[in-house]
């Protein structure tokens, strides 16, 4: 987590520092900034507004925190607030560091948990306000988030936060196995009264277990793929949406995609994968034909790279421990296939 931390005074700015050493500790990249007239070496120095100061930094930094009054920061954030999906934490914590609020993304965000760790450097008492947290209630978007999952429907989000704070409850179903005990609120299995509003926890949209369903789309899959040289990144895009197609898997289920080293600075590979925002990884004819099983094979492929097939064995090469969901698919001379990892996501 990318941290700034900006001050505006002298024992603020002293609380900054033991906030980046307890913070650097626990693997975030923190940086200091000081609005005022003391001077530091190790602080950065805020020439503009804070306002403006905040606008530059609100699209790149993963958290704030202000180390003063919740006016100055509700001020300068203000402008920029967009989504509680893509906005940033924002905390606030005062100067003596008694109290560590968290004001802004408390859950996707992770603004609630930075509010718990500030307080715990500091010593100071966490302020949380979200309903879900202050009664002890499951909350979706942060299970999401803590497990790396896609959130559908954020309508059905609150829906589910709602229903569980009456104590009523919720469905759940997981094509994966959990590790932890299901949250009190959540049932799964057979019913006698199914509940209408639930959670799937999927890699595909083929299931619809519930009549209102908030589908939690982890990012299990591995997508292997094959082409001629020179092949361009639309016919790449097309080829792995008609191979998703096929079983309703969408695109921010892709973990990865990958294939055999002689395409490792294949054009329409490479870009296809900057413009979805997926790590593209390749192997050796050697590190394919390592794997055991059965892989649709093609004369053809074997007499030029070495291999009888590319995309089913990159693919399951890349996801380490899994298995094929999607075996060679072709289209327009790109062969993809699928493969998902094994996966448990954990409450």
């Amino acid at each position: 987590m990318e941290i700034g931390i900006i001050s505006f005074s002298r024992r603020g700015y002293e609380l900054g520092e033991k906030l980046r050493t307890g913070l650097e500790e626990r693997d975030c990249q923190v940086s200091v900034w000081g609005k005022g007239r003391f001077s530091s070496d190790t602080a950065y120095q805020v020439e503009e507004s804070v306002g403006q100061w905040t606008g530059n930094h609100f699209g790149t930094l993963d958290g704030f925190i202000f180390v003063g009054a919740c006016g100055i920061a509700v001020r300068s954030i203000a402008p920029y607030i967009r989504h509680k999906t893509v906005d940033p934490a924002v905390v606030v914590v005062d100067e003596k560091g008694k109290f560590a609020i968290s004001l802004l993304s408390g859950h996707i965000g992770g603004g609630n948990r930075l509010a718990q760790t500030v307080a715990e450097i500091a010593g100071a008492q966490p302020v949380v306000t979200t309903a879900t947290d202050l009664n002890q209630v499951f909350a979706v978007d942060m299970f999401a988030q803590k497990n790396g999952c896609y959130m559908a429907d954020m309508k059905y989000a609150k829906e589910i936060s709602a229903r569980l704070l009456e104590g009523k409850p919720v469905g759940f179903y997981s094509d994966f196995p959990w590790v932890g005990d299901l949250p009190q609120g959540l049932v799964h299995g057979e019913q006698e009264e199914k509940p209408e509003l639930g959670i799937a926890l999927t890699a595909s949209f083929r299931e619809h277990p519930f009549l209102h369903t908030l589908y939690l789309i982890p990012r299990v899959i591995s997508v292997g793929i094959g082409c001629r040289k020179g092949t361009p990144m639309k016919k790449i895009e097309e080829a792995v949406r008609y191979a998703g197609n096929q079983l309703l898997i969408p695109v921010v289920a892709f973990e990865q995609a990958a294939s055999i080293d002689l395409k490792k600075d294949e054009p329409g590979i490479v870009d296809y994968c900057r413009e979805r925002q997926i790590p593209y990884v390749t192997f050796s004819a050697e590190e394919l034909n390592e794997l055991e099983g059965q892989f649709t094979p093609s004369p053809f492929v074997e007499s030029v790279a070495g291999v009888d097939n590319v995309c089913e064995r990159s693919a399951l090469r890349a996801c380490g421990k899994g298995r094929i969901v999607l075996r060679k698919t072709t289209r327009d001379g790109v062969t993809v296939a699928l493969a998902m990892k094994k996966w448990s996501p954990v409450f």
